[in-house]
């Protein structure tokens, strides 16, 4: 890490971050589901309108696809100078705010990616166009009473993934809240500098990940 990326390594005093368990994926269902019926509720009061309807989990955002059997929610794909950096701000954002952070996706297929830009309110980018591909994007959301919290709607978390933006800025990442199309508030990314985005450059960096370049 030294050598790859002396400004995390500077950051971190030399310290490598070891990552938090997995989160049970049954918190992370009930989230999907409050949020959508926050959701819901929302898009009734819009309407004027009382929705009755069942919840029908695909038809909320880009979150509402992260219950699939594709997602991975794992720290091993992510490549150490993004994972680094995104522990150093899970660390923070526990120590200096109160939020305790979950991963809910890390490393993304070409194949799950192509599937949600068949969505263009979820994304824009195919295969090998997202950062998810090359280990160094991530999507989060926040961890209260124990329970998982996913839904902008809900003021606390609202505040919290600004917060988390501003953390996530401030070592170098990319934040998906300052976008101007499609603003993803749980997402953040490493844009690493002379990186080209195809199938060997991913297979490379994802590598590194599994090897833990040091």
């Amino acid at each position: 890490m030294k050598k790859t990326d002396p400004q995390i390594y500077t950051l971190l005093n030399g310290e490598i971050l070891s990552p938090p368990p997995e989160v049970d994926e049954g918190l992370i269902e009930a989230a999907i589901v409050e949020a959508t019926q926050l959701e819901q509720q929302y898009a009734s009061q819009d309407s004027g309108a009382i929705n009755s309807s069942p919840i029908d989990k695909a038809s909320f955002d880009g979150r509402a696809i992260l219950d699939t059997n594709m997602v991975n929610r794992k720290w091993d794909k992510m490549n150490p100078r993004y994972k680094q950096r995104l522990l150093m701000v899970f660390k923070i954002m526990k120590e200096q705010y109160g939020y305790e952070l979950v991963l809910l996706e890390g490393y993304r297929s070409p194949g799950r990616q192509n599937m949600l830009a068949g969505n263009p309110n979820t994304t824009k980018a195919k295969g090998y166009q997202s950062y998810h591909q090359f280990g160094l994007a991530a999507d989060v959301a926040f961890k209260r009473n124990g329970k998982v919290v996913i839904s902008e709607r809900d003021p606390w978390a609202m505040q919290g993934y600004r917060l988390y933006g501003q953390v996530a800025e401030s070592v170098g990442l990319t934040w998906g809240g300052r976008w101007k199309s499609i603003q993803d508030y749980g997402h953040t990314e490493y844009r690493m500098p002379g990186l080209r985005k195809t199938q060997e450059m991913a297979e490379k960096l994802i590598a590194e990940s599994l090897n833990e370049i040091s």
